[in-house]
């Protein structure tokens, strides 16, 4: 029997990005708390340009399978967020299938590094595009079937502590990442009359494989004074689970209860705010 008590009950979610880290821990959250979930990631390469490991098909049949164990139903897709087309016609389906959407987590992203002065157009290109311009179209495809629903619903934009202050060794990155803040209120102000609200969250330092050491110490061992504006990882306190308390990166589920308040009915007032997921590390 289906738990109507679940603060997301009868709704459904569609999450970028969902094979593995922080839009896994999404997707398999929002299920927890009873919504049915849309959950597409390009499931392969971006671009050569991007170093880390890409997420695979198997990753999102995990997270499919996640979903169901939490008991939501799960639409999984390999959809590339640079391809409206192919996101309009995922969210197609997902109508057909669910009747509704009312909740949107833009968190599909990736990060390279390097100075902006000496990146190539391919890097610079594949960032925007993807973090920026990919973020507008899963709008573009998402917002109008949420307004034609007539339930309301919320956005949450994944940005990042790079969306709110400079990063240097990764600015093509931080600059898309500014641009879902003026995304992120600009949408809020145009959908707010149809009930939808639209916040960004800025996490830091969360334990995802974007986290690519090698790639962070070569940049920090090159240019050192690039280290201090990015503060430290703050203490984290210790849990029952074993945890000893000293810092750490933050695990994906820990943002994930953010994105559960922002998707569903106790946080009603919010909208149009930068989010910050952070442990406090902004305030260093």
């Amino acid at each position: 029997m289906l738990d109507t008590s679940r603060t997301l009950h009868g709704r459904v979610a569609l999450v970028t990005g969902a094979a593995r880290g922080q839009g896994r821990a999404h997707a398999v959250r929002l299920a927890r708390e009873g919504a049915d979930i849309v959950a597409i990631d390009i499931c392969g390469s971006v671009s050569d340009t991007v170093t880390y490991p890409p997420a695979t098909g198997e990753d999102l049949a995990e997270t499919a399978r996640a979903i169901e164990a939490e008991g939501g139903k799960a639409l999984a897709r390999a959809v590339d967020i640079r391809d409206l087309s192919a996101l309009q016609a995922v969210v197609a389906d997902a109508v057909a299938r669910f009747g509704r959407l009312d909740i949107l987590v833009a968190n599909a992203g990736v990060l390279s590094w390097g100075r902006l002065f000496e990146l190539s157009e391919e890097q610079w290109d594949t960032v925007i595009d993807v973090n920026l311009n990919g973020t507008w179209r899963t709008v573009r495809a998402a917002v109008p079937a949420m307004i034609e629903a007539g339930n309301g619903g919320s956005i949450v934009i994944v940005s990042s502590s790079a969306g709110l202050k400079a990063t240097p060794g990764n600015g093509h990155y931080a600059a898309s990442k500014h641009g879902l803040v003026g995304l992120t209120n600009s949408l809020a102000l145009e959908v707010g009359e149809y009930g939808i609200r639209v916040n960004s969250i800025h996490p830091y330092s969360v334990d995802t494989p974007m986290i690519d050491p090698d790639a962070m110490m070569k940049l920090f061992a090159e240019y050192p004074s690039f280290l201090h504006s990015f503060p430290p990882v703050p203490y984290r306190p210790a849990t029952s689970d074993g945890a000893d308390g000293r810092g750490g990166f933050m695990p994906p589920e820990e943002v994930a209860d953010i994105v559960a308040w922002l998707a569903g009915p106790g946080s009603g007032s919010t909208t149009g705010n930068q989010i910050a997921v952070d442990s406090g590390a902004l305030k260093y």
